[in-house]
């Protein structure tokens, strides 16, 4: 027996399951309703106020990421009252810092910028702060720069629900609310792990990539999709190229199996890439020192050895050991090479060790 119910948004009668929430069945339905603390994967906060809707019978505007449908409702997403109710929360929202877009290392990918272009917010009528928080700089990875937070809670909720860190949280209270560590330590004493999960969902640039910084706006970015290397889970990443150069790695939000979520390793463990030091071909060693090589005359000698070596000790002398850190694949080749190849059953691999 069908569960579903009826509603009306902007005069369109479309279906829901009870539970839903408005903002859930407007993107359904491809209606758009504008967020900013909004998060998939974690509990609506309506903390922003940016997604308000009109109700009919109802005594306010309410926050449709929050708001449970109900069956006969009938919603506006884009009414005078809602409209005007927006610019103003975008307006608080730029009067609570400084969101200089000219130097502002999230220009062209800062939500609220594109909020203020898109509900034509040319002027803020509000007093700004007289002071902020010191800008935090001082580990090699994340930039907080606290005269940019909106205070959405993204990060906070990325941090604890997310990545189940527990490393950030709200803190003090009014004008003096900030996101904080347990103690108000700095990033590099908390207990963050630097997995820059909170990096990735803040939508101004209260949050930024240290090493990237300066060093290319989005729009001259080219994304090129690949699979992270650093173990076999295979999360999916894009990298941020210019010039040649990778300048900085993102997660692909709607990719699986990480939805978007790396670790520490995958976020920022880039320079290897275009290091002066990494080896760009096999060498061979030569006397004291090494010889470059083609990667068949390499492959043949590393052949040719093995052969050697197990028929003057018998194979038994060889053996290999694999990794959790690579695919499933290359596990079973390697197995594969150790026993037919070698003719041993000498294989194990480093998670018994």
């Amino acid at each position: 027996m069908s569960t579903e119910q009826t509603l009306t948004i902007n005069g369109k009668k479309v279906n829901f399951t009870p539970g839903q929430t408005i903002l859930e069945i407007a993107r359904e339905n491809g209606i758009d309703i504008p967020t900013l603390c909004y998060l998939d994967r974690c509990k609506p906060t309506g903390s922003c106020r940016i997604c308000l809707v009109e109700v009919k019978g109802a005594r306010a505007l309410v926050a449709s990421c929050a708001m449970p449908a109900a069956p006969g409702m009938e919603v506006q997403t884009e009414s005078e009252s809602v409209i005007k109710a927006r610019r103003m929360v975008i307006e608080l929202l730029l009067a609570s810092g400084e969101h200089n877009c000219m130097t502002c290392e999230a220009n062209g990918e800062c939500t609220l910028q594109d909020l203020a272009y898109k509900y034509q917010v040319e002027t803020v009528r509000f007093a700004r702060p007289m002071e902020y928080f010191p800008t935090e700089s001082n580990n090699p990875l994340i930039i907080r720069d606290f005269s940019k937070c909106v205070l959405c809670g993204r990060c906070v909720q990325a941090c604890n629900e997310v990545q189940v860190n527990l490393a950030i949280s709200f803190g003090y209270r009014g004008t003096r609310s900030k996101i904080v560590t347990k103690g108000d330590v700095a990033l590099e004493d908390s207990d963050c792990v630097f997995c820059g999960e909170c990096v990735r969902v803040c939508p101004v640039g209260a949050l930024v990539e240290k090493k990237a910084r300066y060093m290319g706006r989005s729009w001259e970015e080219t994304k090129i999709r690949t699979t992270c290397t650093y173990c076999g889970v295979g999360c999916q990443i894009y990298l941020h190229i210019k010039d040649g150069r990778v300048l900085r790695v993102s997660g692909v939000d709607d990719g699986l199996p990480n939805q978007g979520s790396l670790c520490v390793k995958g976020k920022f463990g880039y320079e290897f890439i275009q290091s002066d030091q990494r080896l760009t071909t096999p060498l061979i060693r030569e006397g004291d020192g090494f010889k470059e090589a083609t990667w068949d005359e390499a492959l043949d000698m590393v052949a040719k050895r093995f052969l050697e070596i197990k028929e003057k000790d018998g194979p038994d002398s060889l053996a290999g050991l694999t990794s959790a850190r690579v695919t499933n694949e290359e596990n079973y080749l390697m197995q594969k090479l150790v026993r037919t190849g070698f003719g041993t059953n000498n294989i194990d691999h480093c998670a018994r060790l």
